[in-house]
C-alpha cells in the first residue's frame, strides 16, 4: 500500500535555519569574544613578559672575557704575555646532531681520530647553555679558509679570535711561574659562573694559580641583536671588561740562566733568596718542560713522555722535593745547643771517629773515620764533625731539638705565594707515636742532630733556615712576587722571629760557616778559592739508600740513581748578607765537591760585575761612570 506524501511545512523549516544561524552567530560571537580576551591578556595584562621574551629573542648578552694581566721579571723582561690566536668554537645547541658536525669538522680539516677524540672530550665536559667551547686553538690561514668554505656544512661553528697565554721564556721558568690550562668540571663548580663567563683557561700552577683572582680581571659584557639564525646585526650597549693586574716578579731571568748552568744539565735545585726582604732571586727545577704546551691543551703522547720520564720534569724539586737536609741543619743545630745552654762555643768533644751513647755498644760513624780529635763549635762546623753534633742532639733531646727546628720552617711551610709547597717533616716524640705507634729512642735523636733519620725539607726551606742565620732571626718570608700592580705583597700571617738570649750567638755559627769556605781545613774551601768576598756556607750529604753498620760507601757498587743526593747552603757577604743560595744534586754524592761550586757560581752571577769585581751596590768599587760623575 503506498503512504501518502507529506506536503512540505515551509514555516518549521524557516524556524529551524532561523535557529541554526543565531546559534552559529553567537558562536562566532563566543568565540571572537574569546579570542579578543586572549589577545588583551597577551597584549596588555602580559605585555612586559611578552615583550622582554621577544627582546630575549632579539637582543643577547654576551660576556666580553677580561685580558690578562702580565708577569714580568724584576728587570721588566716579560714572562707571561698573551698572544692573539685564532680558534675554532662550536656552540652544541645550535650545531643539532654535534657529533655528525665533529666528523665534517675532522673531514674538512684533514685531521686525526686521536683530534676527533679530544675535540668530542672537551664538549662533553662541564660548561653553560649555549656557550661557544673552543675545540681547536691556533688555527692557520689554511684552516680558516676551509672553514668558511663549508660553513654551510657547520651549524653552530665559528672561527673566533682571542688571546692565548704565552710564556716566552719557555722552561725557564716553568716551575716558578707555572702555566695555564683548561679549566675542568670540578673547577668549574667552584669558580664565580658570571665572572668568568666567556673565560675558558684558568691558572694551573705556581704565580699563574696562586694569584688567579689578580691576573683574571673582571669580566664585561655587551647587548647585541641578532636574527633569528644568531647572527649578530649591531651592538646595543658594552661594557668594557676590566683587565687583570700585571704582576712582577722578584726572580732575575740573568741570575736564573747562571743556576741552570751551573747544574750543568744534572738533576737538581737551586734556590736563591735575598735574606733582606725574602724575594726568590732564582728558583731552578731541572729537568724542566715548555709550559706553553699546556695552554691549549697537551696532546696524549707529549704528556705520557712528561709524565713516565725517569726525570720527571714536571716534578717541582724546589717546592716539593723531600730530601734528608744532611750536614746543612748543623748550624740550626749549633744555635738550639747555644741558646738552650747545653754547650758554649768553646765546649770541646773529643773524636775518634765515632759517637757511642752511655750503656750502648753501637758507634755512630763521623765521615772522617779517623776522627778529628778533639772539636770545638767552631771546628766542628768548619770540619762537619758528626761527632760533636751527635754529642750535641743528645744533650739537647729530641723534644728541645725538634721545638728549635721548627722556629727555623722546618717541618711547616714557609713561603708567602707559592701553592705547591710541602710542608716537609720535622719528627718529634709526639710524632712517631701518632703514626708509628712506637716510642722514641735515644739513637734517633744523634742521627736527626746531623739531617739524617726522618726528618725531610725542600730546598726552599733549607734556604729559608739559612736565611734566618744569615739575617739573625728576621724571619722575611719567602715570595715570588715583587709587586702587584704596583704594590708589594703583604704577609697577613708572619711568623715569629727568632730571639736568642744572646744574640751573640749568630756571629759565632756564622763565624763556623765562614771556615768551612775559608778556613784551612774547610769542607768546602776549594769552591772559594779566588773569592771577591766572604762566604758562609755547609755542605750536606743526603743518604738515599742505607748502608750497614761497619760498611763503608762505596760508589762503584751503588746503582746511579741510588747514590748519595749532595746539597749546599750559603750566603754572602758574610758580615752583611745580599744573596742566600741552596743548592740539590741528585744523585751528586758530595756537597762540597758539587753542590758547593754551584753555589759559588750563583753567588758571582749576583754579585760580580762583568770586570769580575764586586758590584758597587754589594759593597764593591764604584764605576768608571760614579766616579766621573763625582769628580765633576
Amino acid at each position: 500500500m503506498t503512504q501518502p506524501i507529506r506536503i512540505k511545512d515551509h514555516e518549521k523549516d524557516a524556524r529551524l535555519v532561523r535557529s541554526r544561524v543565531v546559534f552559529g552567530a553567537f558562536l562566532v560571537v563566543a568565540l571572537i569574544a574569546v579570542l579578543i580576551a586572549r589577545l588583551y591578556f597577551l597584549q596588555v595584562i602580559q605585555y612586559d613578559y611578552h615583550s622582554t621574551l621577544s627582546e630575549n629573542n632579539r637582543v643577547h648578552v654576551q660576556p666580553i672575557p677580561p685580558t690578562r694581566g702580565l708577569i714580568f721579571d724584576r728587570n721588566g723582561v716579560v714572562v707571561a704575555d698573551n698572544r692573539p690566536s685564532f680558534s675554532l668554537s662550536m656552540t652544541r645547541e645550535r650545531s643539532g646532531d654535534w657529533q655528525q658536525v665533529l666528523d665534517v669538522i675532522v673531514e674538512v680539516l684533514q685531521l686525526t681520530p686521536d683530534d676527533r677524540a679530544i675535540f668530542e672530550k672537551r664538549m662533553k665536559q662541564g660548561r653553560r647553555p649555549f656557550e661557544p667551547v673552543p675545540i681547536l686553538f691556533e688555527l692557520t690561514e689554511e684552516q680558516i679558509a676551509r672553514i668558511a668554505v663549508n660553513q654551510f656544512r657547520l651549524p653552530g661553528v665559528e672561527v673566533v679570535a682571542q688571546l692565548v697565554r704565552h710564556y716566552p721564556q719557555g722552561p725557564h721558568f716553568a716551575h716558578s711561574v707555572g702555566y695555564m690550562g683548561r679549566i675542568n668540571e670540578k673547577e668549574l663548580k667552584t669558580l664565580d659562573p658570571v665572572n668568568y663567563s666567556g673565560t675558558h683557561h684558568i691558572g694551573k700552577t705556581g704565580i699563574e694559580r696562586f694569584y688567579e683572582p689578580e691576573l683574571h680581571g673582571q669580566v664585561g659584557y655587551e647587548e647585541v641583536e641578532t636574527n633569528a639564525r644568531g647572527r649578530v646585526l649591531r651592538v646595543l650597549k658594552r661594557t668594557d671588561p676590566v683587565p687583570g693586574k700585571d704582576i712582577v716578579l722578584s726572580l732575575d731571568i740573568k741570575l736564573q740562566e747562571a743556576a741552570e748552568m751551573a747544574l750543568g744539565g744534572r738533576r737538581g735545585a737551586v734556590v736563591a733568596l735575598d735574606p733582606r726582604t725574602g724575594e726568590v732571586l732564582a728558583m731552578v727545577s731541572q729537568p724542566s718542560f715548555d709550559p706553553n704546551l699546556f695552554v691549549t691543551g697537551i696532546s696524549f703522547k707529549a704528556y705520557a713522555e712528561l709524565r713516565d720520564s725517569i726525570d720527571r720534569p714536571l716534578f717541582n724539586r724546589v717546592l716539593r722535593g723531600l730530601y734528608p737536609p744532611g750536614s746543612t741543619i748543623k748550624p740550626a743545630v749549633a744555635i738550639a745547643g747555644l741558646d738552650s745552654g747545653v754547650v758554649t762555643a768553646s765546649s770541646r768533644v773529643f773524636d775518634p771517629g765515632y759517637y757511642m751513647l752511655p750503656n750502648y755498644d753501637h758507634k755512630y760513624r763521623n765521615w772522617n773515620r779517623t776522627g778529628d780529635g778533639y772539636v770545638d763549635l767552631d771546628t766542628a762546623i768548619m770540619r762537619s764533625n758528626d761527632t760533636y753534633f751527635y754529642d750535641l742532639a743528645h744533650k739537647l733531646g729530641i723534644d728541645r731539638l725538634s721545638a728549635y727546628m721548627g722556629k727555623f720552617g722546618l717541618g711547616q711551610k714557609v713561603s708567602l705565594d707559592m701553592f705547591e709547597e710541602s710542608p716537609g717533616l720535622m719528627p718529634s716524640r709526639e710524632w712517631k707515636r701518632a703514626t708509628r705507634r712506637q716510642a722514641w729512642f735515644p739513637g734517633e735523636t744523634l742521627i736527626l742532630g746531623i739531617g739524617q733519620g726522618y726528618m725531610q725539607a725542600t730546598p726552599l726551606q733549607l734556604a729559608q733556615a739559612t736565611a734566618l742565620v744569615a739575617n739573625k732571626g728576621l724571619w722575611n718570608r719567602p715570595h715570588l712576587a715583587k709587586t702587584i700592580e704596583g704594590e708589594k705583597p703583604v704577609d697577613e700571617n708572619p711568623i715569629p722571629d727568632i730571639v736568642l738570649r744572646d744574640p751573640s750567638d749568630w756571629t759565632k755559627v756564622n763565624h763556623g760557616m765562614q771556615q768551612v769556605m775559608h778556613g784551612a781545613r774547610g769542607t768546602a774551601r776549594k769552591a772559594a778559592v779566588g773569592a771577591q768576598y766572604r762566604i758562609a756556607g755547609k755542605s750536606g750529604t743526603a743518604q738515599v739508600v742505607a748502608i750497614k753498620q761497619g760498611e763503608k760507601y762505596d760508589r762503584s757498587k751503588v746503582q746511579e740513581r741510588h747514590r748519595d743526593h749532595a746539597l749546599f747552603v750559603g750566603f754572602a757577604p758574610a758580615d752583611d748578607p745580599k744573596i742566600v743560595v741552596a743548592v740539590m744534586v741528585e744523585n751528586g754524592e758530595s756537597g762540597s765537591g758539587v753542590a758547593a761550586p754551584v753555589v759559588r757560581q750563583v753567588m758571582d752571577a749576583w754579585l760580580l760585575a762583568d770586570d769580575g769585581r764586586l758590584k758597587p751596590e754589594f759593597g764593591g768599587p764604584p764605576s768608571s761612570t760614579e766616579v766621573t760623575a763625582r769628580e765633576e
